[in-house]
């Protein structure tokens, strides 16, 4: 027989007692190894993000270079004013040892505009006019007068260009203006060329090689435009995230004051939604009936890139309408087997909007895991750039004509006349390749990387679970309160800041540092994947597929795990490790209501969140796809539209996660305190329950229907 626990005063701290499973003050701090192991890790990347900030540099990434290593466009340099990036002889681009060094093997120049016609350099000699004109792509302070070379010496000499072709600027770089006339690919309107020596050659060469030119510059153009829509469309993409932000803030507050009528409300909505798409589709399955080609099956159309075909295809409705029937179908059958069970967890979201109530800074708190997020983020990524653009300059040995052992050696560009390599290959040029290095800091940057990414997760997972255990800790303290709110603390979210950062440092950091393992781990087998990919090996493809499944499975898992541990410690003081075996034990005695009881709560978030992304999604795609006439001529014109479109509601979500995540946090420590308070106390007057009556009701109620032997209430 348990001796009965005598209550302390309000703002008295509660000494341990093992009768009472509630906040303990009384703390002491844990897994200290673990967060003296997170300070020296913090450490060393600052370190890390030091070195790659005096090595790198990003203009590498965002301005083409020339064959001496310089940049095109950089502000206070010679080429200031010369933004676009001119090959000699684009036709050396199909050679492999672009896909091998992504470099042609041509001499590369930086020039104010791209040429605009056709012209060899033997036409342009002939005439002043035109010899001006050429001397722009040549190489810089290139004077035919003053250096006395004939025609054929410049060109062997390569202070020239052979010819020049109709070209367009594409990503900084000067690429021939290939277009198609009925099926006829043309250069400016010419489909021959003069290739500076005397041959007539086609333009279908220069395709290729402008294609191989290019194969390392498509995702940079892309990254371009996406870039440039996101200049033009930041302001309307903040503006669809504020209301995003004042959407999730209003539904919160209604449901702080109408959580039953609110929850009821989004399943008729759902329903609703779902009804009018099988009504939708039966009306365009009806239409179609009888128009040419629309009984073409699925199959027999194929693959299209232009997924508008398949709308005039009966079938395609007809598949949406029994995919939309099935979905209403389940949900109603859920809702008729579930009804007992989603009454209760609508008590559990008005006892949370209680709870959320008397600790409203609780809301306030996901800007502050976001700025933290931000911070990991932004520090992660401007150390990868960095990281990144710290190689140097590479230069090597190129030759056009006769073979020489010395290509592909590297050179040194200030030395290289002077060498032996001109002797024994007159023609060879010393150019600049790509950037490398062969020193002990390069040879460790892939290391470097990899430390970079794992610091990233581990201090995301690290301000995640920091987040978890204040908000666990707040509403823990407003559970185990017998009177309720005078027994809450004053501030009860900055006292559980103040006690996860004091004494459970330690255990976070462990949490997190396992889940920010197994994150990794997970990065490098997509990165294998990858590489797979080309390979035919069916063995090492099925064994890679199960081990994603494996690791995949294993994340899932130990973020379930942390997330109840952290409320364990949040309640308790201990360690991770006992905390997690004892939340794991604690759900594992009551599988029933966490399978569910805690899913049905999570089920109606995501309908409250799907709701707030849904509303700003539809607004953004006719905003920005100019079908409001209100304001058709404010939006701006963009690439692609889905972008921000796709930005908008990818950040809606996150705010209305951040949220919702407050009363998932809520529900779950409410949840946790529950099955805990039924396993330490029987209502009796020795040892009351701590739950308030409301909940007292209908969860014991409920558990009384599920065939649970709880003590009956007095």
């Amino acid at each position: 027989m348990r001796r009965p626990r005598k209550h302390a005063k309000k703002g008295t701290p509660q000494k341990y007692d093992p009768t009472f499973k509630g906040p303990i003050y009384n703390r002491g701090c844990t897994d200290v190894i673990c967060c003296v192991a997170l300070f020296i890790a913090i450490v060393g990347y600052v370190a890390v993000g030091i070195i790659a900030w005096t090595h790198g540099d990003p203009r590498k990434v965002i301005y083409p270079t020339d064959s001496r290593g310089q940049f095109c466009g950089q502000k206070g340099t010679p080429n200031e004013n010369k933004p676009f990036l001119f090959y000699f002889n684009i036709l050396k681009c199909a050679s492999p040892l672009v896909l091998l060094e992504f470099q042609c093997p041509t001499t590369q120049i930086c020039v104010e505009k791209c040429p605009s016609r056709y012209l060899t350099y033997l036409q342009a000699s002939d005439n002043s006019k035109d010899l001006d004109y050429y001397k722009n792509f040549c190489v810089p302070d290139f004077d035919q007068s003053k250096a006395r070379k004939s025609k054929t010496e410049v060109l062997r000499d390569g202070d020239c260009p052979a010819d020049l072709t109709p070209s367009k600027p594409l990503a900084r770089r000067c690429l021939p203006a290939v277009e198609t006339h009925k099926g006829i690919i043309t250069v400016g309107n010419e489909t021959t060329f003069e290739d500076g020596w005397g041959q007539k050659r086609n333009v279908s060469e220069l395709v290729e090689g402008a294609k191989k030119a290019n194969v390392v510059l498509e995702a940079r153009q892309l990254a371009m435009r996406v870039f440039e829509d996101y200049t033009v469309s930041w302001y309307w993409i903040l503006i669809g995230l504020v209301i995003a932000m004042a959407l999730s803030l209003i539904f919160i507050i209604l449901l702080r004051f109408l959580a039953g009528i609110m929850i009821w409300i989004m399943i008729v909505m759902v329903i609703l939604v779902l009804g009018y798409g099988i009504f939708h589709c039966y009306m365009e399955y009806a239409r179609l009936r009888g128009e040419a080609g629309s009984d073409v099956s699925i199959v027999d159309l194929g693959f299209q890139t232009d997924f508008r075909v398949y709308l005039h295809l009966r079938q395609t409705w007809l598949a949406f309408m029994i995919i939309l029937c099935v979905l209403e179908l389940i949900i109603i059958l859920l809702l008729i087997f579930l009804r007992k069970r989603i009454l209760i967890a609508i008590a559990l979201i008005k006892e949370a909007s209680r709870a959320v109530g008397y600790v409203m800074t609780s809301l306030l708190y996901p800007l502050f895991t976001f700025f933290l997020l931000c911070l990991c983020i932004a520090y992660w990524a401007s150390t990868a750039v960095f990281l990144s653009t710290s190689n140097e300059a590479v230069y090597k040995v190129f030759n056009n004509t006769a073979p020489c052992s010395a290509v592909g050696q590297t050179c040194n560009p200030e030395t290289f006349q002077t060498s032996n390599v001109t002797k024994l290959c007159p023609d060879a040029r010393c150019q600049f390749a790509f950037y490398g290095g062969e020193t002990g800091y390069h040879r460790a940057l892939l290391g470097l990387q990899i430390y970079n990414v794992f610091m990233f997760f581990w201090l995301a997972n690290f301000a995640l679970a920091l987040g978890q255990v204040t908000l666990a800790g707040a509403f823990a303290s407003y559970y185990w309160a017998i009177n309720k709110p005078d027994d809450l603390p004053a501030f009860p979210l900055f006292s559980s800041f103040g006690r996860a950062l004091r004494y459970h440092t330690g255990s976070l950091a462990f949490g997190s540092l396992l889940l920010a393992i197994v994150q990794v781990i997970r990065v490098i087998l997509e990165y294998l994947d990858q590489r797979l990919k080309a390979a035919e090996n069916r063995f090492a493809k099925f064994l890679m597929t199960c081990l994603k499944c494996c690791f995949w499975c294993l994340e899932k898992f130990l973020k379930f795990l942390n997330r109840n541990a952290y409320i364990m410690i949040a309640i308790y003081g201990t360690n991770f490790c006992t905390s997690a075996k004892n939340a794991f034990f604690l759900l594992m005695r009551n599988i029933i209501r966490v399978a569910v009881l805690d899913k049905v709560t999570d089920f109606l978030f995501l309908l409250g969140k799907l709701l707030v992304v849904g509303s700003v999604g539809i607004l953004a795609f006719f905003f920005f796809t100019h079908r409001i006439k209100i304001v058709q001529d404010t939006a701006p014109p963009l690439n692609y539209y889905w972008i921000p479109i796709l930005t908008v509601i990818i950040g809606s979500y996150l705010i209305a996660h951040g949220f919702f995540s407050v009363y998932g946090m809520c529900v779950d420590t409410l949840f946790l305190c529950f099955c805990e308070d039924l396993e330490r106390n029987d209502g009796s007057p020795e040892r009351p329950y701590f739950m308030s009556p409301e909940l007292r009701d209908i969860l014991l109620k409920g558990n009384a229907e599920a065939g649970k032997s709880e003590p009956q209430e007095e």
